[in-house]
């Protein structure tokens, strides 16, 4: 081949190159765009956005406000909270001590605090893990009465100490934040520093997180995004204040998308721990029976479309996060978002298979007859115990955890079904004689089986005239910063708690009613003229008393 030929064949191969690459990432990008589009819109709340494939960023981009007051775009530089993110810095640090032999994976609590409870028989392992059976601090009732006061750790821990051991340690996996705090004094009584300190100075200063942060409400930290949570119909309100004490070890750090993949590149090139603590890190552990938890230390254990993945989400008063990453492909995914209410996961997820070239589809089977639903109508009991009931109205199958929602579910085909707006798959089939239907939430799957058992019947419902249920309208304060809106759309009576998602409420009697969505009821009190003054919640066997402020 003669030179300018050569050059000339070159020159084309190199254009075809050049334009093949920028069409695929002005196609992810068009793709990538319509996913988030879909999640945070203009005039609320946003969410930065990262997508790196191999170290290198695919797609960065932001969506929502910064800040409502000022009406300030969000954008990729932004700070947000990382919420229980914050569990993998944690845990990198305990494996960092670990290999400087300070400490053993097997040292028991008591080693630490020496009059903790059953503390000779709970180790750091479990406490990594999830499995030691402590009560989970932010779940006890008066957690929210102490959220705005600043604690050191160990009051902090005296907060939970003494409670009841939910169950033997290494017994089972229930998410505890308490176990990630004790982490962090151990973390503390070994480095001879702060939480805080140790993190930034053998962290974020060794990687080079130049905007990674211990949270703080009172210092001035650039680019800050502000906090909210839902408020009302479709608005929002500043997120309560929060004391960074309380998080602590558990979820008090704060970063940006680009500070978080050089985090996740330094745990992929082992930069902070070698390769063996990394694999401890990334382990699917059991608990005593053999089950698999499906979390190691830090990392929870996943698969998107058919790729293992490793991840974490988070959420705390006024952000929500969640970080992906696929370790065969080397993709990462991160989304942060300034306001609770909202779940990052789905677009996260959504956005992870597109990257991957295997985008989720579903399309629902029109061809199912009605008698191709019906045939899977009935009662199913889980692996758990649980129980799920399958019903058929106009047209469509409907699936009820019992106590809980009911949720429509489409047809795939005649066998698989899956719920909307979210991951979980709902397959039916036989097996000796009996129907079954496995709930499949990605990796972890809950079988069921069909039972005699008959749906238990709804209590009746009382007709209350709307003169009365407009009484009721108003804030109730269940805990300081914690409230819940009673309002009235038409002639239903519906609920909103602080960061959550609304619910009807139906009448038993003039005074009381129930929710469907789940097992609680609300009294209503009035005082000598007629007054609503408050109500008390009843759920769980607990009963709260919650004050009408507005």
């Amino acid at each position: 081949m003669k030179k300018s030929n050569y050059v000339r064949y070159y020159c084309v191969i190199l254009l075809i190159s050049i334009f093949t690459t920028t069409g695929f990432a002005q196609t992810l990008d068009k793709k990538l765009d319509a996913v988030f589009q879909s999640h945070f819109k203009p005039n609320a709340p946003g969410a930065t956005v990262l997508v790196a494939k191999e170290g290198k960023v695919l797609y960065r981009k932001a969506f929502g406000n910064a800040n409502m007051e000022l009406n300030i775009p969000m954008k990729p530089e932004n700070v947000l909270e990382l919420g229980s993110i914050t569990k993998q810095f944690t845990a990198v640090a305990i494996l960092k001590l670990m290999e400087e032999n300070k400490l053993s994976l097997q040292d028991k609590l008591s080693k630490y605090i020496t009059d903790y409870p059953k503390g000779n028989e709970i180790t750091i392992h479990h406490l990594l893990t999830h499995t030691s059976g402590i009560k989970n601090y932010t779940d006890m009732q008066n957690f929210f009465s102490i959220a705005s006061i600043d604690k050191t750790p160990m009051e902090l821990i005296n907060v939970f100490k003494n409670e009841p051991m939910d169950f033997a340690p290494g017994e089972k996996y229930n998410y505890s934040n308490s176990g990630y705090i004790l982490l962090g004094y151990i973390i503390e009584q070994v480095a001879k520093t702060s939480y805080e300190d140790y993190i930034e100075t053998n962290i974020f200063k060794k990687l080079g997180m130049k905007n990674s942060y211990y949270g703080s409400k009172r210092e001035i930290i650039p680019n800050r995004a502000s906090g909210y949570q839902p408020y009302g119909e479709n608005g929002f309100q500043n997120a309560p204040y929060l004391s960074m004490s309380l998080p602590y070890a558990a979820g008090s750090l704060m970063a940006t998308v680009d500070d978080m993949l050089l985090w996740n590149e330094a745990i992929h090139k082992n930069t902070l721990i070698s390769e063996k603590s990394k694999l401890l890190a990334f382990t699917n552990y059991t608990s005593n029976d053999g089950k698999p938890i499906y979390y190691g230390y830090g990392w929870t254990q996943n698969e998107i479309q058919g790729s293992q993945t490793l991840e974490h989400s988070g959420g705390i008063f006024g952000y929500t996060t969640f970080g992906l990453y696929a370790p065969k492909e080397n993709l990462y995914v991160i989304v942060l978002t300034n306001s609770n209410g909202i779940d990052p996961s789905n677009p996260a997820l959504e956005a992870a298979a597109i990257a991957l070239g295997k985008p989720i589809q579903k399309q629902i089977n029109t061809k199912i007859t009605e008698d191709q639903l019906k045939q899977w109508v009935g009662t199913y009991v889980y692996d758990d115990e649980t129980v799920r009931y399958v019903t058929f109205k106009e047209g469509s199958l409907y699936s009820q955890r019992e106590g809980g929602q009911v949720f429509k579910i489409s047809p795939l085909s005649e066998t698989d079904f899956f719920f909307e707006e979210s991951m979980t798959l709902l397959k039916f089939g036989r097996q000796n004689g009996k129907k079954t239907a496995v709930i499949s939430n990605r990796i972890v799957k809950n079988h069921g089986v069909e039972t005699d058992l008959a749906p238990k019947k709804d209590v009746a419902i009382l007709a209350v005239p709307s003169a009365v249920l407009a009484t009721y309208v108003g804030t109730y304060e269940l805990q300081p910063g914690f409230n819940v809106e009673i309002t009235l759309n038409g002639n239903q009576l519906v609920a909103k708690a602080t960061g959550q998602g609304a619910f009807d409420l139906f009448a038993e009697s003039e005074t009381t009613f129930f929710a469907k969505v789940t097992p609680l009821k609300i009294i209503f009190n009035k005082d000598a003229t007629g007054k609503v003054t408050d109500f008390i919640l009843e759920q769980g066997g607990a009963k709260m008393p919650a004050k009408k402020i507005k």
